[in-house]
This record gives C-alpha cells, sequence and structure tokens, in this order.
C-alpha cells in the first residue's frame, strides 16, 4: 500500500506540475474517461477472468485507488508530453518509451508489499506490451476527438 500512495501522490504531483497544455475540460474529460476505460476493461480481465488484481482477488475499496487517482494521472502526463506536432519518428520513440517505462512501473507494483499492490493470475508482462500501445492510442484518438469538438463548439459561439 506504501508504494501505492507514494505514486499515487508523486503521479499527480507531476502530472498537474507539468501540464502546459491539456485545458481544465479536457483533464476531466480524459479522467472520466480513463475511469471509465479502465474499469470496463478491469471487469473483464480483473473480476471475470481473474488475469490479474489489486491487493487481493475480488472487488475491494482499496483496488479503486489505481482507478480512480493513479492511471487518470498517468495518461494527463502521457497526453501532456506527447509530441503532437512532431514527426513520426519522434511519435513512435515517445510512445514506445512510456510503454516501457509504463511496464517497469508494472514490474515494480509486482514486488511484495508494502512496495507492491498488484498481482498476476494467468496475466504476464507479454501481454500487457500487447495491449498498453493498444489502450494509449485509444486514448490518444479520444483526445484529440474532445480537440475538435472544443474546436467547435468555440467556432459556434464566436
Amino acid at each position: 500500500m506504501i508504494g501505492l500512495i507514494l505514486a499515487v501522490i508523486l503521479f499527480n504531483f507531476i502530472s498537474f506540475k507539468t501540464n502546459k497544455i491539456l485545458s481544465t475540460n479536457q483533464i476531466v474529460h480524459i479522467w472520466t474517461f480513463t475511469i471509465a476505460l479502465q474499469t470496463l476493461f478491469d471487469m473483464y480481465v480483473e473480476v471475470k477472468y481473474h488475469g490479474y488484481w489489486y491487493f487481493s482477488k475480488g472487488i475491494e475499496l482499496a483496488g479503486l485507488i489505481p482507478h480512480l487517482v493513479l492511471i487518470p494521472a498517468v495518461n494527463m502526463m502521457f497526453l501532456n508530453w506527447y509530441p503532437q506536432n512532431s514527426k513520426l519518428l519522434k511519435k513512435i520513440l515517445y510512445f514506445t518509451g512510456f510503454v516501457i517505462a509504463i511496464l517497469i512501473y508494472e514490474a515494480i507494483t509486482l514486488l511484495p508489499e508494502p512496495w507492491g499492490y498488484f498481482h498476476y493470475g494467468w496475466w504476464n508482462l507479454w501481454y500487457a506490451i500487447i495491449i498498453d500501445p493498444i489502450l494509449l492510442l485509444i486514448l490518444l484518438q479520444y483526445y484529440k476527438w474532445i480537440c475538435k469538438l472544443e474546436k467547435k463548439s468555440a467556432s459556434h459561439i464566436k
């Protein structure tokens, strides 16, 4: 639990302190979208199929902490630092580096208590290597859609 609390404090501090591009509206959208997508994904992999779990198997309040305040902050960092107007190679390198960072963090969460809080059933890092980029691409496309909606909304106000 100590590892989770430290991660929540650190990642939220970094995500809000370094935010230079995300508006409050975008943060609310990303936060809500992340909670919904992560909960939906985990409902199947974690709860139904027992691929992995936080703390112990089954639904518990402590297991909500990563969904509600950890993963949304990480997604904010991903979007805030994403090289939007850069060449494809830079985007691919950023994407790859971010996925590697997520995998390293996931490996740390597998350590025994008090630092670790995540446990594998049949899931392993190889699945995460495949799934994490897909989830980040979905997040990125959602963010781009929100930006388009904001521009369209702003043009209607003028």
